[in-house]
């Protein structure tokens, strides 16, 4: 067999609405919450039965946004600065042959609500409307190795940008703090992984740069190595 026609089993309800900013890789922004809404034929409390006793789970989904961008046999890393061409195997890159990924994500429990089942999720790195193929439960003592080799640079807390946020900013967060009460601890850890493109690092910068949160726009830009909050608006539906 040469195809293979699948199914989505769900789709991604997360606050990253748009690919900036969403972190490069799981679990490095512990605040972002979203969850799993099961389609149809999966819609059952049934096929998640057990999944209580797994605090982790890979999930198996589709690249939606970039598939139809087609994929290229070498790709430029960001991780590595975008300056060095690797093969799309050696990568994580979204232009792949098969537009799939996979992810690691924190199970937050099940609950329904009428006749819809539902699977909350943190520390999640996916886009909103992401469809989800599969969802497996992580095992520790076989997916966590030891002993592992990488080509590429693990992240540390030296690579972290501080994050602070200006007047404005911080009186917007009270004013939304009962719509999102973890609102400053999101944007704080999504912005430490410094979401601009690579080369931008340690290089002056006087661009103001936005990201979709929610139905949030918040606006930052970067003074002295600091990752300065400006403003955080509401957007608004055409």
């Amino acid at each position: 067999m040469s195809e293979f026609v699948f199914n989505q089993i769900g789709i991604i309800e997360s606050p990253y609405q748009q690919k900036f900013a969403i972190p490069r890789q799981p679990g490095l922004v512990p605040a972002a919450k979203g969850r799993i809404k099961l389609s149809s034929h999966c819609n059952n409390l049934d096929t998640l039965k057990g999944l209580e006793r797994s605090s982790h789970l890979w999930l198996i989904f589709v690249f939606h946004e970039t598939m139809e961008q087609g994929w290229k046999p070498m790709v430029r890393p960001p991780r590595l600065g975008g300056n060095e061409k690797m093969g799309v195997f050696a990568t994580r890159s979204t232009f792949r042959p098969n537009p799939i990924g996979m992810s690691v994500v924190r199970n937050e429990g099940v609950y329904r609500e009428g006749k819809q089942v539902y699977l909350q999720i943190s520390a999640l790195d996916l886009l909103n409307g992401t469809p989800i193929l599969d969802i497996k439960p992580y095992l520790p003592y076989s997916d966590a190795l030891t002993g592992v080799q990488t080509g590429f640079s693990q992240p540390n807390e030296s690579d972290m940008m501080a994050v602070e946020f200006a007047p404005l900013a911080q009186q917007q967060l009270k004013r939304l703090s009962n719509q999102y009460p973890e609102l400053p601890l999101f944007i704080e850890q999504v912005l430490q992984q410094d979401p601009r493109p690579a080369y931008k690092k340690n290089k002056p910068d006087e661009k103001t740069y936005a990201m979709s949160l929610y139905d949030l726009n918040i606006s930052w830009r970067v003074i002295a190595n600091t990752n300065q909050v400006l403003e955080i608006a509401t957007t608004t539906s055409p």
